[in-house]
């Protein structure tokens, strides 16, 4: 039988003020935007760099091998913990929203964990090895892209912020199997 994870005060707070202010071209966006965190976009390009990197130097190699099995990793874990937990979607508890433009996402009891914090909080994990300018585009990038489930309403703002952290550390425990990070910076 799954856990039921409930909404804290502040995350039911923060989705009615997104739902009464939130407008169609808003949302619009925010639908063209998550896409870049989806499971399938974050693998097919962890891929496509992987395959490109084969030709070029054992520190970029490294880094690709470990980008491909965190990306990997990282789309396998919700799913296995969508099978243990339920939560209700933010978007399934609001009519106002639907009228200002908030889509129907996923399965409605699929909004813990959110895959696309997962995968985010573990691609940006990895990005602290790369040299300031790039990571700090990383980290920016990561956290508009994630902050793009919270305004669609496909997730709680804890459970964004819980599934990043889980994202992170799953990025830390697959270093020790490719050994990434222990030399230079790459």
């Amino acid at each position: 039988m799954p856990i039921t994870v409930r909404p804290t005060k502040s995350d039911i707070a923060i989705a009615r003020a997104i739902s009464r202010n939130t407008t169609p071209p808003t949302e619009r966006v925010a639908s063209i935007l998550t896409w870049a965190a989806d499971e399938h976009v974050v693998c097919a390009l962890a891929l496509g760099w992987w395959l490109w990197c084969r030709g070029k130097t054992q520190r970029q190699r490294l880094a690709s091998d470990h980008l491909l099995v965190t990306a990997l990793a990282a789309s396998l874990v919700p799913h296995l913990l969508k099978s243990v937990f339920n939560q209700k979607r933010p978007d399934r508890l609001t009519v106002v929203g639907h009228l200002h433009g908030i889509p129907i996402s996923g399965r409605a009891v699929d909004a813990f964990p959110s895959g696309h914090a997962i995968q985010v909080g573990a691609i940006s994990s990895a990005a602290s090895q790369l040299p300031e300018g790039p990571r700090r585009m990383i980290w920016a990038l990561g956290a508009g892209l994630i902050s793009t489930r919270v305004l669609l309403l496909a997730h709680w703002t804890s459970d964004v912020v819980v599934r990043s952290a889980i994202g992170v550390a799953l990025e830390r425990l697959i270093r020790c199997v490719t050994g990434y990070g222990r030399r230079e910076r790459v």
